[in-house]
């Protein structure tokens, strides 16, 4: 064995980006991924009581993943360790050493976990709390800063990120359309509206105050009435959108309805939100009514506005 082990690791790192592709499984970056053994096998040969905070961080990472293991942390008898994830994807072998990995856990690792505080892994949105080891997890379910879903009621899409992220991710991918502005009017056509049961039309966001609002419309069956709702969404944490108000006016005829509520947070998918009938209802029929003529097209117009509420 070379001082201080390292003929140990460089034996691991010439086989590990073949033992990755075994398992369909990306390998970071090769240079990374050295430099992160490195940094692990000199924070093992430290004198005890030695290491630094971030080299036992370090010794928290999995190697397949590369995020913090949380128990139960297994390792292979080489003393090669991965999270419980990973272990999965790699069907029970070391993808370091291939050694059967069964199920040994890495007590001593777990203990060390108990003692260290760590930053909130959304951290790079603006979080800049710090937690014990398990209160981590339970936080950053609920963590303010946390990634948003992708508000887009077309399509089931699963890209998350920041706000300003998924602004231009509405923009580029889903070609929405971008207004700025607190007051709006939005027309809604449709030729055969007897025929639409269920229907989503294309997200509207309207930049006001320095913050994105999403206008929804769909329609769908309310037990067994055809109807159509409009609602607004804010691109923001329920805190925040409860600071504004808005409200939805559609009419014709000489006739009008009109609905006023709080916009709620793309923490709520479009579905919660519609499935709650927050939001302006109207029958099918007084839509048809709205819309004039033979009643055989719908043309409703949408009109509204958002304020900000004095606190």
């Amino acid at each position: 064995m070379a001082p201080g082990g390292g003929g140990v690791y460089q034996d691991v790192i010439e086989s590990n980006s073949a033992a990755f592709s075994d398992y369909g499984i990306i390998a970071p970056e090769n240079m990374e991924f050295r430099s992160s053994i490195i940094r692990k096998s000199a924070a093992v040969g430290a004198k005890m009581g030695m290491a630094s905070n971030s080299a036992v961080h370090e010794l928290l990472e999995c190697p397949v993943c590369m995020n913090i293991m949380y128990p139960p942390i297994h390792q292979c008898p080489n003393g090669h360790t991965l999270c419980l994830n990973c272990k999965a994807k790699v069907h029970n072998c070391c993808p370091i050493c291939r050694q059967e990995l069964g199920n040994i856990r890495c007590l001593a690792l777990e203990k060390i976990a108990e003692s260290l505080e760590l930053p909130c892994k959304f951290q790079y949105l603006g979080c800049q709390d710090i937690f014990t080891y398990h209160s981590r997890l339970r936080h950053e379910q609920n963590c303010r800063y946390r990634a948003y879903n992708c508000p887009y009621a077309g399509a089931e899409c699963t890209v998350t990120g920041g706000i300003q992220f998924l602004v231009e991710h509405l923009k580029g991918d889903h070609n929405v359309d971008m207004h700025d502005g607190c007051t709006f009017n939005h027309r809604y056509v449709k030729s055969n509206p007897q025929e639409v049961e269920n229907a989503t039309w294309m997200l509207t966001v309207f930049n006001c105050f320095g913050h994105q609002f999403c206008l929804h419309f769909e329609a769908f069956h309310l037990g067994m009435a055809p109807v159509y709702m409009a609602f607004l969404r804010f691109m923001g944490d329920e805190h925040d959108a409860k600071r504004f108000s808005y409200s939805l006016e559609v009419g014709g005829n000489g006739r009008k309805l009109t609905w006023q509520g709080v916009p709620r947070s793309i923490r709520d998918s479009h579905k919660t939100v519609r499935d709650s009938l927050d939001g302006l209802i109207i029958q099918r029929n007084m839509a048809l009514f709205f819309s004039g003529g033979d009643r055989q097209e719908l043309k409703l117009k949408v009109a509204g506005r958002i304020w900000k509420e004095q606190l």
